[in-house]
């Protein structure tokens, strides 16, 4: 029985910076509502997608996602509503205009994506819930920027509004760089006014998925960031369930998620980014669409969370859709989908394109860069480790030299994982600073030279095959610095490098499973 055509945009074109995954998203979306009885219209123009396949929806329209080519496509085929939450952030755009020209949107209304999508309304809603958000400004002008910026303190996170995967996006420390930055990356007007937020040092960040249909919410996962605060979500590692942090932080997190689902009346996914520090929860933002982390949480869950969305669009309710998860909440009341005795880790791992991009400090930050993942699972937190990035083509050492240098800041923390690789049989090659700090805790360590000093210097050991991983922290701003050339010579002769304690930390872990248990690979059907 045909119920009649529903409209699925979806995310255009392939580009750095907007993953395959809202796809996913899209194709499941087509899947779930043909079950349903309902003709799917698959709006696309990327040739290399599955959405695009002749066989997956009922129509397909090759056709850029923009107004005037969607409200023709509308006029023709006169569908009962269009979906716009699966395709990322180029479809969702949308949701207001089409709204504005008389089309029902399916899911959550353009007025709860507007909320969530203006700093100045979200920031209402956030102070009416009694939630906290990092400190944040919108500047129209370079004075204002200035002025902004002093008041919130250094370091910030600026970007302009309105962009994707985090372009542009930079972390500012002082009022020089950050006239420098509004003078040379991006031009600041009314219309174009730059966004300014209290940049959260060391704090871990948290990305949540879940399912709304306006009554009910099911956390679908809490994925803990492996690299901490100020790394674009789209390009950390990440954890379920999460690895560092208590079951009330946890708990406390859940209940967030479920507000503002609630107060945003949410009907289908919906992704909220955490950060926390010294056990205080800050929200960062809301997406009420689809998250890139969709298929790596429905994959580590064992439930389709797209198709399961999908018909919540519909007029579903969860309780409708996925009753034996009510069974479980009834027995279990703190109980989602990850439960007290979820018993594997997940560890999704980004693949980068730095060989492609030979000036390109391959260095993580708040602009995205990747451009696919992998993920890892294991009983085991270091072997989910040690899969993921053997998937993304970094295979960790068990034996071998191991370069370490890393910023005064981070000094204090690489003194733990620098001893267990040392008795886990590995030699520490350091330059001066770090060689000095690691010989006072009484590690054993040999000096190199540095670029600037006598050869052989770290980058011809490199290059040599004498290092077998880095672990390089950055100090600061400078580019084109000694940590630039070690982090290229790295990738130029695909050596394991991390640029961050937490992914240093996560890569011994990993080491010390594999030389003790080694590895046993199974496939995702016979995980229990």
């Amino acid at each position: 029985m045909n119920k009649g055509k529903v409209v699925i945009l979806g995310s255009g074109p392939n580009r750095i910076g907007q993953g395959i995954e809202f796809d996913y998203a899209c194709v499941h979306c087509v899947w779930a509502l043909r079950e349903e009885g309902y003709q799917t219209l698959m709006v696309n123009c990327n040739p290399e997608t599955v959405s695009t396949d002749y066989d997956t929806s009922d129509k397909l329209f090759f056709e850029p996602i923009v107004l005037e080519h969607v409200l023709n496509i509308i006029e023709a085929e006169k569908p009962i509503g269009v979906v716009v939450q699966f395709g990322g952030q180029t479809p969702l755009k949308l949701a207001v205009p089409l709204q504005n020209n008389g089309i029902r949107i399916l899911g959550t209304s353009p007025e709860s994506i507007d909320i969530a999508e203006d700093r100045e309304r979200f920031r209402e809603l956030i102070i009416k819930l009694g939630l906290k958000q990092p400190e944040s400004g919108i500047a129209h002008s370079k004075e204002e920027a200035v002025i902004i910026a002093e008041k919130i303190g250094y370091p910030i996170l600026v970007r302009p509004s309105y962009v994707l995967g985090g372009r542009a996006m930079r972390l500012v420390h002082d009022t020089g760089e950050l006239l420098e930055y509004v003078e040379e990356a991006v031009h600041v007007s009314e219309d174009k006014p730059l966004l300014i937020d209290r940049f959260i040092e060391d704090a871990i960040e948290l990305d949540v998925d879940a399912v709304s249909d306006g009554k009910d919410v099911l956390v679908g996962a809490i994925m803990e960031h492996i690299e901490e605060v100020g790394v674009h979500s789209g390009d950390s590692a990440t954890c379920i369930p999460p690895y560092t942090l208590k079951d009330e932080i946890l708990e406390e997190i859940k209940q967030q998620t479920k507000k503002l689902a609630l107060a945003l009346d949410v009907k289908g996914l919906m992704n909220v980014q955490f950060a926390v520090k010294n056990d205080e929860i800050y929200i960062i933002e809301v997406n009420p669409r689809a998250s890139r982390t969709v298929p790596f949480v429905s994959k580590s869950i064992g439930y389709p969370l797209a198709k399961i969305a999908s018909k919540i669009l519909i007029g579903k309710s969860l309780k409708e859709v996925v009753p034996e998860i009510f069974e479980i909440k009834e027995k279990h009341p703190a109980s989602d989908f990850v439960t007290k005795d979820f018993n594997r880790y997940s560890i999704k791992e980004v693949v980068f394109p730095w060989n492609r991009f030979p000036e390109v400090d391959p260095l993580l930050g708040p602009e995205m860069k990747s451009t696919g993942e992998v993920m890892g699972i294991d009983k085991d937190f270091g072997l989910a480790f040690w899969k993921a990035q053997a998937g993304a083509g970094s295979v960790l050492p068990e034996k071998g030299n191991v370069f370490i240098s890393v910023a005064d800041k981070d000094k204090p923390f690489i003194v733990e994982p620098a001893k267990e690789l040392y008795n886990l049989g590995f030699s520490i090659y350091a330059t001066e600073g770090t060689y000095k700090f690691l010989k006072e805790k009484g590690i054993e360590a040999i000096k190199v030279s540095k670029l600037s000093e006598e050869r052989p210097n770290i980058v011809d050991k490199i290059r040599n095959g004498e290092i077998h991983m880095v672990i390089n922290t950055p100090s600061g701003k400078r580019e084109r610095s000694d940590a630039y050339f070690i982090r290229r010579a790295a990738v130029e002769h695909k050596i394991p490098y991390f640029t961050t304690i937490r992914g240093a930390i996560a890569a011994v872990k990993a080491i010390k499973s594999f030389k003790e248990k080694g590895i046993n690979v199974i496939s995702l059907q016979e995980i229990k």
